[in-house]
């Protein structure tokens, strides 16, 4: 059965063998507070790569057992990043958390030739699974945080990460939603061109079990209304599962849009490298950072 619900994903993770989360610099109370949170949900096992004291402080500010924690000391962010990664290579851990430090710091760290996660010639890309109130099911979309002009390769890469990460939530023909902005084919427009080749591969059976449209416009994908009203006959049309964005600007606006208009909760992830990676922002809350957690461990 299909996961519709966010916490339906972490009551799944439950039933499954712990993995061990390894997080980078993790000296700030929200990153400690939703990894806390996991532990005692029973979703993973953890290693704290950062500032003793302060790590220390947090879990007596907030009443948490540092016990729970294996600590592993570093005292510079750049530094807590690339031994995290020290740790997934030595089979120390099954995934990846970005605590207190910048992005770029982080997937540096990630990008290293020697020491980081990338294997040779693979496309990281970032995969969000949006519960949205105003929709009937969860979304998996991307890409909104890491690939700001994504050519056909790489297109082609987010949506096998998306339909990986809806096979995993239980779908078991993933409905994808090449998006631009209208269904008409139009060559002048490289989101149309990259989306009807995407389709043709799909229909094609070139990607696996997985219905695939495109062109595509948003409201075609997800409102059946619009559907009916357009006469437009797509086994994805109104019910789509994952949403492929032409670009980051597209990507990063729904994404917000559906964060701060309908109030929707999410998990992320950056899938691409050796073990999935929580990517969350720094103003994301607890709440979001324990969803993003719950998913990379069932993609673990």
């Amino acid at each position: 059965m299909a996961i519709t619900k966010l916490d339906q994903l972490v009551e799944l993770v439950k039933t499954k063998p712990r993995k061990r989360l390894v997080a980078a610099n993790a000296n700030d109370a929200h990153t400690i507070e939703a990894v806390y949170a996991a532990v005692e949900l029973g979703v993973i096992d953890a290693t704290l790569v950062g500032n003793p004291e302060e790590i220390e402080k947090v879990c007596k500010d907030h009443g948490f057992d540092m016990s729970k924690f294996t600590i592993v000391p570093e005292y510079v962010d750049t530094k807590a990043a690339t031994k995290s990664c020290e740790l997934i290579n030595a089979g120390e851990g099954q995934i990846l958390m970005k605590g207190l430090l910048p992005t770029d710091k982080y997937m540096r760290a990630i990008l290293n030739k020697e020491k980081g996660l990338c294997p040779p010639k693979a496309t990281l890309s970032h995969v969000t699974v949006i519960e949205n109130p105003a929709y009937h099911k969860l979304l998996i979309v991307g890409d909104v945080a890491v690939i700001p002009a994504p050519e056909f390769k790489e297109k082609q890469a987010i949506l096998k990460y998306l339909v990986e990460t809806a096979k995993a939530l239980g779908i078991e023909r993933p409905k994808v939603a090449c998006l631009a902005a209208t269904e008409q084919m139009s060559v002048g427009m490289q989101a149309c061109v990259d989306a009807a080749l995407l389709a043709a591969m799909g229909n094609r059976g070139q990607l696996g079990n997985v219905a695939v449209e495109g062109p595509i416009s948003l409201d075609l994908a997800i409102d059946k209304e619009t559907v009916e009203i357009k006469k437009f006959k797509s086994e994805v049309a109104g019910d789509a599962d994952c949403l492929l964005f032409p670009n980051i600007e597209t990507g990063n606006v729904f994404y917000k849009c559906c964060t701060k208009f309908s109030h929707a909760e999410l998990g992320a992830l950056l899938k691409g490298a050796k073990v999935p990676c929580v990517l969350s922002s720094r103003g994301d809350s607890a709440k979001t950072k324990m969803y993003s957690i719950a998913l990379a461990a069932l993609m673990a």
